[in-house]
């Protein structure tokens, strides 16, 4: 059974930087990972994403501010968030499938879900 722990929510400026990491437990061989984000009121949003095989796919609002990555071959990524604005303000969801080849950034492929992270930007 695969259980994922984010950590590294908070509340900044705009401007500044976060980091969110994810950990996942449960399984040794390298998944496809993303980061989804709920807004206020809106539906659960893709925000990047990591293929097992290593490729990534962004969404055109964080395009050049974000940066997914992965620790190695192992089921450990992390969302750098730079140059934050006050619209990226959401709850912040790391997802896991057993998938290896992508599952981009659509919230049906992804079958595991973390408990979510509260980021703020004001």
């Amino acid at each position: 059974h695969v259980q994922l722990v984010e950590s590294g929510g908070g509340s900044v400026q705009a401007g500044e930087s976060l980091r969110l990491s994810c950990v996942a437990s449960g399984y040794t061989l390298p998944m496809n990972m993303g980061w989804f984000r709920r807004l206020p009121g809106q539906e659960r949003e893709g925000v990047a994403a990591i293929a097992g095989d290593g490729r990534t796919d962004y969404a055109d609002s964080v395009k050049g501010r974000f940066t997914i990555s992965r620790d190695g071959a192992k089921n450990i990524i992390a969302l750098q968030m730079h140059s934050l604005k006050p619209e990226d303000t959401a709850t912040y969801y790391c997802a896991a499938d057993l998938g290896y080849y992508g599952g981009g950034r659509v919230c049906i492929n992804y079958k595991y879900w973390g408990q979510g992270t509260q980021v703020t930007v004001s």
